[in-house]
């Protein structure tokens, strides 16, 4: 995976870690980053996600914006109108580039937000309460800063129809997140009856929309037709699909991964495994349940989907023209459908 996406790097002209680095070095961030100082020493999600900024083993944090500078260097200009190629750098063009950087913001500024936690359920050990609670604050605030520079930036874009996109995506993910939360606070979250189509809306939602919409807005900005949009739209949305599904199956695929990595009830292979089994017998089976889930149909029927949606990004491809660009989207598929 890091090997990828550092040459689909190349192919684009420049780091995407850098892409939000104006809006990060900018003073208000700086201001923030002093302050979010005084949660070192406790547990604070904050903190990983700051660290995330500066260095992410796994290459996830850049991994939409790369995709959307990729599938815009992969579609090319479109041949209706020509006037603007000189505004294109490494085959891209500046409003697209602008494009990555937003959708980076409102993906980080989201991770954000998604570290507020339930001072409720805090232990002693997490940090001191009147920490933990100034943490929430700095999360709400930093990622509403995140939030605020990423519209500021979309209107600047002076697209209607992608200014569209990206709210309606923006929507997705605040009702994708809501779910999740109002599921989670739940006594009984972890054994809700939830079927392979309610994940798949709920992943689209929360996942997939955001990518797939930026994909779509992309092919808008250099005036694609609307079959390109939408190929572009489908690339996004499966390949985000596939994603997920990799990072659901680690814990059941990677060798020694069960005493170490946490795993999630509600992930594609625990929920495909409750379908195969039944809900009485699922209910039985919650303690213990990795090894169950390992020994069941729930871990190759989520491998057969993340390889299903990881074929229909591919098939997608199929309608740009051959060229380095879209090779890296596909070897960003293969490297999220390759089992051992």
């Amino acid at each position: 995976w890091s090997q990828v996406v550092s040459e689909a790097e190349k192919i684009v002209g420049y780091p995407t870690s850098f892409m939000s680095l104006r809006c990060l070095l900018s003073d208000e961030l700086s201001n923030i980053a002093l302050q979010v100082r005084r949660l070192v020493g406790t547990k604070h999600p904050l903190l990983d996600t700051a660290r995330g900024f500066v260095y992410d083993s796994r290459n996830n944090l850049q991994m939409r914006g790369l995709v959307v500078l990729l599938i815009s260097k992969a579609a090319g200009p479109s041949a209706a109108d020509l006037s603007f190629q000189h505004d294109m750098v490494s085959g891209i063009y500046s409003s697209q580039r602008s494009l990555a950087e937003i959708t980076e913001l409102i993906h980080t500024a989201f991770m954000v937000h998604r570290g507020i936690v339930n001072i409720g359920e805090l232990k002693s050990c997490d940090g001191p309460l009147k920490d933990m609670q100034f943490g929430n604050k700095m999360a709400v605030l930093s990622g509403d800063f995140l939030l605020a520079n990423a519209c500021t930036s979309l209107a600047q874009l002076q697209n209607t129809k992608v200014v569209e996109l990206i709210s309606s995506a923006i929507g997705d993910l605040v009702q994708g997140i809501y779910y999740e939360n109002s599921k989670s606070s739940e006594e009984n979250c972890l054994t809700d009856d939830i079927g392979i189509s309610t994940w798949k809306e709920q992943v689209f939602l929360s996942h997939s929309a955001l990518l797939a919409k930026s994909c779509q807005a992309a092919m808008e900005l250099a005036k694609h037709s609307a079959e390109i949009q939408d190929m572009a739209f489908q690339y996004g949305k499966h390949m985000s699909m596939s994603h997920k599904l990799h990072s659901d199956l680690q814990p059941f695929v990677k060798e020694g991964s069960s005493d170490t990595m946490a795993f999630s009830l509600n992930s594609a292979p625990a929920v495909l495994h409750q379908e195969f089994l039944g809900r009485e017998e699922w209910i039985k089976q919650i303690r213990g349940l990795q090894e169950g889930i390992k020994a069941g149909k729930g871990v190759s029927s989520a491998i057969d989907l993340c390889r299903y949606h990881g074929n229909r990004a591919l098939a997608a491809l199929e309608r740009f023209p051959a060229s380095e660009a879209r090779a890296a989207l596909a070897n960003i598929v293969y490297a999220v459908t390759r089992f051992p």
